[in-house]
């Protein structure tokens, strides 16, 4: 009788475990098992809290944008013993600093400069103020020539009349450092090659035959000639006529961009920055060792 009792408990027991096996596969095939991960509310949050950031970083790139909107055109800075009025004129060459193309009242361009700013070790608040603009001043002075050694004749070549803007200029004024000269030659031909350029004014563009873009203005100067200059224009200050010129070297190439060649008015300067001839030097000079002087849009120096 014990024998039998025993067999009856063990065979309940094993028909109560079926039956819970049963009933939870029959609860998980009428759609009770727990939540997905897609519904997690961790996950959640997570999106929530990253939406709240990106809406926090919008807001505070669009005040930076509206505030370098007004600098643009209003700040106050001094350079060469002048004072100067907003960074317009090189929103071109700041755009190239930051790698991005967007205009400087955007979100954007706030956005890089905030990197910029960061990697420089200033106030990373995406607006272009008078610290940061000559933060990146000083980023392109220090790209410039560094050594101004005053070239010796055997350096020297003397170029075709026809690489001149004026081509009736003195034979001792046509000379330039002979690696800057090929290199020279080398990115006209690039220049000449590329269609963009091609697209502006007719078959030639700006590149075409009764043009004179990219035509060499000034290259090296002795040091008698740039003595002359500097009496012409009293007023030029170093920024414009320096006492130790990179022309001396023969490294530095004056090139014809638009407007008058080498004339320091903004109204100038504004009609030159925005001609195809220079926007193509800003993008493509670097590649044949040439690096600008970013207050006079005509002067390059060749620093390889």
């Amino acid at each position: 009788m014990r024998s039998i009792r025993i067999h009856i408990v063990v065979i309940a027991a094993t028909l109560a475990v079926a039956a819970l096996v049963v009933s939870f596969a029959a609860r998980n095939s009428r759609g009770q098992s727990p939540s997905p991960k897609s519904e997690s509310p961790v996950r959640s949050t997570v999106l929530i809290t990253t939406d709240r950031t990106i809406s926090k970083a919008t807001s505070s790139f669009a005040a930076a944008s509206a505030r370098n909107a007004v600098l643009k055109d209003e700040l106050n800075w001094t350079f060469g013993g002048k004072q100067q009025r907003g960074w317009y004129l090189y929103s071109l060459l700041i755009g190239q600093v930051l790698n991005t193309q967007t205009h400087p009242a955007a979100s954007e361009f706030a956005a890089a400069l905030t990197v910029w700013q960061k990697k420089m070790g200033l106030r990373a608040d995406g607006v272009l103020d008078v610290d940061s603009f000559m933060a990146m001043v000083s980023h392109w002075q220090s790209n410039r020539l560094k050594n101004r050694t005053y070239a010796e004749p055997d350096q020297l070549v003397t170029a075709k009349s026809s690489d001149f803007y004026d081509p009736a200029r003195a034979e001792e004024l046509r000379q330039v450092e002979r690696n800057t000269y090929a290199a020279y030659k080398k990115m006209v031909a690039a220049a000449i090659a590329d269609s963009s350029l091609n697209r502006a004014r007719g078959a030639f563009g700006e590149l075409a035959p009764t043009e004179k873009y990219f035509k060499i203005v000034s290259a090296f100067r002795p040091r008698e000639y740039q003595e002359q200059l500097r009496r012409q224009s009293p007023n030029a200050g170093s920024a414009g006529l320096a006492v130790n010129s990179p022309h001396f070297t023969g490294r530095a190439l004056d090139i014809y961009v638009g407007g008058d060649p080498v004339d320091t008015r903004d109204s100038n300067r504004t009609i030159q920055v925005n001609t195809r001839a220079y926007q193509w030097l800003v993008r493509n000079a670097g590649r044949f060792g040439f690096r600008p002087y970013f207050y006079e849009p005509w002067h390059w120096e060749y620093v390889r």
